[in-house]
């Protein structure tokens, strides 16, 4: 069986893995990007753009793996986005590696700022911003950029829209489609407030503890407990919600009674678990039909 589950969030394809403390992946191939590394699985190698949300192990470790083998597919050189403050220390990481194997693996360590847009193909921006969780980490969402005539000009002529140019005159509004918002690892935060967030219609946010007892450990380490769900879900009210970054501490299917007995009928029908594997479907019985004489 494929380590990397498939799935589908508001109709974007998903493929991730996602365990605390162990690995966490989790690419859009359709829109070109992964959030964190992980171990650097097959399936991302060929996806040209990595939005690092943090630089622990479990999230961080198959970076320089991931810039090595795109060369040895012939893909162009990868792009690693990530906070401005880890970007040094990645390079130099690459550096050793470079030193260590004889030869240099190419690529772009993007650094950023909160709230900074980086162009991943036309018409699609990836928008970071600041997250509840160790230092440089950011959560990233993709938004289709689209330019729209301003009312006024609705129904000028092709020439009376250049002349208006011409003039200096801006013709079009730029207008902002969130795809999909992943946060990373995370404890509740004003990142929420974010209009951009808020109006994404599909959410990939951590939930890492479930057990009351682990209230706690959710401080401390800056995570999302179960109990916070509810609060995510009022500030997204449309989004289709994805949990990831669950502890072993806690059986899947226990994690899905809890989150039953929480929610409603509604946002039960909008949340889900990214290691919650689909069902294979039954094949159908094969019918042997006799051969007539």
């Amino acid at each position: 069986m494929a380590r990397l589950i498939k799935k589908q969030l508001n109709g974007i394809e998903i493929l991730g893995f996602s365990l605390a403390g162990e690995e966490t992946v989790i690419a859009a191939p359709e829109l070109d990007v992964v959030f964190d590394a992980g171990r650097a699985p097959r399936e991302i190698i060929s996806i040209n753009n990595l939005c690092l949300t943090h630089g622990h192990m479990d999230h961080a470790a198959g970076l320089a793996y991931y810039l090595s083998q795109r060369g040895f597919i012939g893909n162009a050189p990868g792009r690693v986005i990530l906070h401005r403050s880890l970007a040094q220390s990645v390079q130099r990481l690459m550096d050793v590696w470079s030193e260590i194997e004889g030869h240099h693996s190419p690529g772009m360590i993007l650094g950023v700022e909160s709230l900074e847009d980086v162009e991943i193909k036309r018409n699609l921006t990836v928008r970071s911003f600041d997250v509840n969780h160790a230092a440089g980490a950011l959560g990233f969402t993709l938004i289709d950029v689209r330019h729209k005539l301003k009312d006024e000009f609705v129904g000028k002529t092709g020439p009376e829209l250049v002349a208006l140019k011409k003039k200096g005159i801006t013709i079009q509004h730029r207008v902002e489609i969130p795809l999909l918002t992943c946060t990373g690892d995370t404890a509740l935060g004003r990142f929420l407030d974010h209009d951009f967030v808020r109006r994404s219609p599909a959410l990939l946010i951590e939930c890492t503890f479930f057990d009351p007892d682990h209230r706690s450990r959710a401080v401390a380490g800056r995570h999302i407990h179960i109990d916070d769900l509810p609060t995510v879900l009022e500030a997204v009210p449309d989004a289709q919600v994805m949990l990831t970054h669950l502890s072993r501490r806690t059986d899947l299917r226990e994690a899905k009674r809890i989150l039953q007995r929480m929610l409603g009928p509604r946002d039960l029908e909008r949340v889900s678990f990214l290691m919650e594997r689909p069902r294979r479907e039954k094949a159908a019985p094969v019918i042997h039909q006799e051969k007539s004489v």
